[in-house]
């Protein structure tokens, strides 16, 4: 997977073929064909994420983060109608002009520091179409921008609070909704109306599949402004960090001091989001560039799901102070960086390759990989590397062992009192392996024989010998 990177380009070789010996571009890349039951999971999906979102809210919010408390208020309550009612009259969220504003102008922020902020220019994979699209890199300049700001904002000047996110919480999601489900619907339009790429556009003759998982593969504005980058990288996990932060003021604010816990939880996430930034052009050959389309998955969730749920121990750590015996610290700090240790060496091996077009030592020893070539729609013929040695001849997905354990971590911050705060891992742990399903489908699709082969030499998918 030939790529020109910060630091070193690696030429890929094209050749132009109407007879090849393996499946061509349009079999790979988003499914096309969706049966009557995956569109009946992508319309419980719809309606069920926003529902979730909304229900963690009031757990957190009215329950102190106890998950079963709102249900079983309505269920254990004479008449569960009028119960639910008040519940919800009580615990919902309302519209805040102010944090409206808030939101609108941080989203707006964002988007500048994107486009003007000085960049360099990564290359994402090649697509099922053909096309080796540019991508503006330039999120860790974004991020120490707006955390310093944020920070002098409500230390030196006095221009909030540093709880301002957290003060605002409800009202945030009201607006982030809001935005989610435009911004779903404008790309469902625009990928029927004026597409950036049309060739790698994907049907599927279901209109709930493909507002939930997308028509365009990169819809644009313009060469460089990638929606699934932008939306992604900054309004989400930008926020990801800054949103902790807030949550340790509030937390602060309430009993005087911050919990070891927070800090430790703080200093997981800060680690695991600057590790993003720092390796920004990585993350354009991951799944999420190199294989989502862009609907109402990438566009809410990166929206709503991903600033509100993906930083639920922060929202329980203020409601529920945890503090950390030494031994406890020590245990979980050494869980979620060795988690990142193997996160960060696995991704690396495969950089190596990439940069040395196999041409390299890894452990020690000649990498070992299978040199394959595959077809896009417009007929030219590319070549690409499989690794099978380090840690990628131990398992197709070695690294998301390490995703695993650092979102462990994260969660083992709040104890063992309450399961809302483990939803992070159980959500992950069904994300993964969803994704080690999905890559294999599109690989298999993409490399045909090649990835036989592959499959023959490393049949390990996730953790050698178990699966």
């Amino acid at each position: 997977m030939a790529v020109q990177q910060r630091k070193t380009v690696v030429t890929e070789t094209t050749t132009t073929t109407k007879n090849v010996d393996h499946q061509v571009g349009k079999t790979w890349g988003r499914d096309r064909d969706v049966s009557f039951g995956t569109i009946l999971i992508s319309l419980g999906i719809l309606v069920m994420s926003p529902i979730w979102v909304l229900y963690t809210y009031i757990s957190c919010n009215g329950y102190q983060c106890a998950m079963s408390a709102p249900a079983l208020e309505i269920y254990n309550a004479p008449d569960a109608l009028i119960a639910l009612k008040t519940l919800l009259a009580r615990e919902l969220p309302t519209f805040s002009p102010y944090a409206a504003r808030l939101f609108f102008t941080w989203l707006t922020f964002q988007a500048v520091l994107y486009a003007f902020l000085p960049a360099q220019i990564g290359y994402g994979q090649r697509t099922p179409a053909g096309h080796l699209l540019p991508y503006k890199v330039n999120g860790l300049l974004a991020w120490i921008i707006s955390h310093a700001i944020y920070a002098a904002g409500g230390l030196y000047f006095g221009w909030w609070k540093l709880s301002i996110i957290h003060d605002n919480w409800g009202g945030l999601l009201i607006a982030a909704n809001a935005y989610g489900y435009f911004l779903t619907f404008f790309c469902y339009i625009k990928a029927h109306l004026f597409p950036s790429h049309a060739a790698d556009r994907k049907f599927s003759g279901s209109f709930i599949y493909d507002l939930l998982m997308g028509i365009e593969f990169n819809p644009r504005f313009g060469k460089y402004f990638d929606f699934k980058l932008f939306h992604n990288g900054r309004p989400g996990i930008v926020a990801w960090t800054m949103i902790d932060l807030s949550f340790a003021a509030a937390q602060y604010q309430k009993i005087g001091y911050v919990s070891n816990s927070m800090i430790l939880l703080n200093l997981l996430h800060a680690t695991y989001v600057l590790d993003f930034f720092y390796n920004e052009d990585w993350y354009l050959r991951t799944i999420d560039i190199a294989h989502d389309h862009f609907g109402f998955y990438l566009a809410w969730g990166d929206s709503v799901w991903l600033p509100w749920l993906y930083t639920l121990q922060s929202h329980y750590l203020v409601r529920n102070t945890v503090d950390l015996t030494p031994v406890q610290f020590g245990f979980i700090f050494a869980v979620g960086f060795t988690g990142y240790f193997i996160f960060r060496s696995v991704n690396h091996q495969k950089d190596i390759v990439r940069s040395t077009n196999g041409e390299c030592m890894i452990w020690g020893k000649p990498a070992k990989v299978i040199r394959t070539s595959y077809v896009t729609s417009d007929g030219k013929t590319h070549k690409s590397l499989l690794l099978c040695s380090g840690y990628w001849g131990l398992s197709r997905h070695f690294n998301y062992v390490g995703d695993l354990l650092i979102s462990l971590a994260m969660c083992m911050t709040c104890g063992t009192k309450h399961l809302l705060p483990y939803f992070y891992i159980i959500y992950m742990t069904i994300l993964l392996l969803h994704r080690i399903q999905r890559d294999h489908t599109r690989c298999k699709g993409k490399y045909g024989k090649y990835w036989e082969e592959y499959m023959k030499v490393v049949p390990y998918k996730l953790i050698p010998y178990v699966y």
